[in-house]
């Protein structure tokens, strides 16, 4: 007994140790990108990534149009697949700078631009394409004055075209301002455990990780006329004199046939207090914070309003009835099993297999993994393991996690899919439907999407090998272990109904009003806790702005859970009490009728606040990924709902025996 003490107080003080050196540490950075500290005059290369525009929604690529080129080529850095899904293009780029050097430098003059380039050009400018540059993985930040307020974007312009002008101008000239923050090692120690207990093993070199950090990265665009004859005379890295915006049109580069533009840049190193773990926090500024509070207090309130319709179905009349019943003899009980109304009538038909029960089994299999995936990815976003700085690594992380949750999915629904009809047979086809379901449907509104993004030569468009690599990592991850779930599933003891299924169907009575009236209506009370974080949601992806409230958005994520789960309970019971023993697809949409309000309130979303979004192409590509968004938000919510509904009845009717 005391080799396990010993060992388990030197895990404890080793804990210690570790929280303690932790905590005197100066700061903490989110997982994605690790520290690098440059000595002066070291060589630090800009990176390039596609053009994007928030009016047409297609990127294309940086030397898509007539701009400078390195002089070793065009070189694409290693992307993951989720920036390969998001279009992103990172190429190497001619802009170098020497750390803390403060230069003017000439890049290039072009040949004189042809009929197509000048398209191109006016093309990308009218459709306010952005330049989009990386330094030390920091994207390049502009501000900009508009109504006297101070609003930063990232990246900047192509051009622009000045008001009462049919002319348009090119961005030629870039004011870099590099902010940087001196840094002295502060001689690490690394920790050992051996037989003896912690030890000291060894102690870094503080002078290999003194150096610069940097914090910041912003540009200043302008757009200057050179003289081409006198501007060929330069070589590439050529120093040249500091300038300053001319605010003249006729100082400005035209974009016109035959004109020679010039590409110059000037930076400025300026030390700044913002250390490391803190120069993202200029790009994850996020205003309106009361409104999320707002919108979590307004879910509250309907959640508070549900749970006190199920407390009074609970326990003033489920409760009551069961109570009433259980105190009577047996005699009387027969005779109250002659005079029973309401839910009690349905007794014999409410576990009656439900039409079309694969398809509900395979949508609740597909619903638990969708929502396991997003449970899991936002729980991990809100405790920083999905930092910014890595581009890609969210939507990477979702794919990753869908494919190995693919034995849950397996698992419930054949699980279900035995419970409904009392034997194994038929699973494997309830698991490969499983695996094929929701994943069929991405693919094939992918597929015309990709097709519309090669028509139009958009880096947004997925290239044939990646297509190769998403149906691999489908046939070969997912869906074996689909079956493999659903194999488990085959094993586990199917749930017993509380009780016996009657041979011939009870007539349901007829209604005033149809039920699927009712069903759609409950949809209205889980989009009421989401709508307002859905806004802020589409901003991030339609917008171009940076969403990172991920600790906002799991708050949310646990609300509506709670109002579906609530929502189907309450609706489940309504229909039993009108002798509706056809609950199972009511369960499953009531809750799941929120995707219809999600998917109009999209449409809503594009018609008032993406007035910029230009051409059906665009529209096509937003509709297509709001599809997807809402199946996949009805398969989570539905499956909630279901099973939640689905032990509520069956402890409602395991609490009372009726023969």
């Amino acid at each position: 007994m005391a080799s396990p003490l010993i060992s388990t107080r030197r895990y404890w003080a080793l804990f210690v140790y570790v929280v303690l050196v932790s905590h005197a540490s100066n700061g903490f950075y989110l997982p994605g990108s690790y520290m690098h500290t440059y000595s002066p005059n070291e060589e630090i290369v800009v990176k390039v990534n596609s053009l994007t525009s928030i009016e047409t929604e297609l990127p294309f690529s940086y030397y898509s149009l007539p701009y400078c080129k390195p002089p070793g080529g065009v070189k694409k850095s290693a992307e993951n697949l989720g920036e390969l899904l998001m279009g992103d293009q990172i190429d190497n780029s001619p802009y170098k700078f020497r750390m803390n050097v403060n230069e003017s430098i000439y890049l290039c003059t072009t040949p004189p631009l042809n009929e197509h380039e000048v398209k191109l050009l006016k093309q990308r400018t009218r459709d306010l394409y952005q330049v989009n540059m990386i330094l030390d993985n920091l994207p390049a930040l502009r501000y900009a004055n508009q109504n006297g307020l101070k609003i930063q974007w990232t990246g900047f312009p192509v051009g622009y075209s000045p008001q009462n002008s049919n002319d348009d101008y090119i961005i030629n000239h870039l004011k870099f301002r590099v902010l940087i923050h001196e840094y002295e090692g502060a001689g690490v120690q690394i920790i050992g455990t051996g037989e003896e207990g912690m030890g000291v093993i060894s102690e870094t070199d503080k002078s290999k990780t003194s150096g610069f950090e940097i914090v910041g990265f912003e540009v200043v665009p302008c757009s200057v006329k050179y003289e081409p004859e006198k501007m060929t005379q330069l070589h590439m890295y050529d120093n040249t004199s500091s300038i300053s915006c001319p605010l003249e049109l006729d100082r400005s580069q035209i974009i016109r046939e035959q004109e020679r533009v010039s590409f110059t840049y000037e930076v400025e190193f300026v030390k700044s207090d913002t250390r490391w773990p803190s120069r993202w926090d200029a790009y994850l500024k996020m205003d309106g914070a009361r409104v999320h509070w707002f919108s979590i207090l307004n879910s509250l309130m309907v959640i508070f309003f549900l749970a006190g319709i199920v407390f009074v179905i609970f326990l003033r009349t489920v409760r009551r009835d069961l109570t009433k019943y259980e105190e009577l003899d047996k005699e009387a009980q027969a005779q109250m099993n002659e005079e029973l109304s309401g839910w009690k009538l349905v007794v014999g038909d409410v576990f009656r297999e439900p039409n079309h029960s694969k398809l509900l089994c395979v949508m609740i299999g597909d619903g638990v993994q969708i929502t396991g995936m997003a449970v899991v990815t936002i729980v991990f976003a809100a405790f920083g393991f999905m930092s910014p700085a890595s581009r890609g690594m969210l939507l990477t992380g979702m794919i990753l996690l869908y494919l190995f949750l693919g034995i849950a999915a397996g698992y419930v629904s054949v699980r279900a899919w035995r419970t409904i009809k009392g034997t194994s047979e038929g699973w494997r086809s309830v698991a490969w439907s499983t695996a094929c379901f929701f994943p069929g449907i991405v693919f094939v509104i992918l597929t015309v999407l990709n097709f519309i993004l090669w028509g139009s030569k958009s880096t947004g468009a997925l290239p044939i090998s990646l297509y190769f690599i998403l149906i691999s990592l489908w046939f070969c991850i997912s869906v074996p272990l689909t079956l493999l779930g659903g194999h488990l599933g085959t094993r586990a003891e199917p749930i017993q109904y509380p009780v016996r299924t009657n041979q011939i169907p009870r007539e349901i009575p007829a209604r005033k009003y149809p039920s699927w009236l009712l069903v759609l209506g409950a949809g209205t009370l889980p989009f009421g806790t989401l709508f307002i974080e859905l806004f802020f949601i589409l901003s991030s992806i339609w917008l171009g702005r940076f969403y990172y409230v991920f600790g906002f958005l799991l708050i949310v994520l646990l609300l509506l859970v709670t109002v579906c789960a609530e929502v189907s309970v309450v609706l489940t019971y309504m229909h039993l009490c009108v002798e509706d023993w056809m609950w199972w697809w009511k369960a499953f949409y009531a809750s799941g009728s929120v995707s219809l309000y999600v998917f109009l309130y999209s449409i809503n979303y594009l018609v008032f606040d993406l007035q910029s979004l230009s051409g059906p192409v665009s529209a096509i590509l937003y509709l297509g990924y709001s599809l997807i968004m809402a199946v996949a938000i009805m398969l989570s919510t539905g499956t909630i709902g279901f099973l939640t509904s689905f032990y509520f009845v069956h402890y409602l009717f395991a609490s009372v025996k009726i023969d």
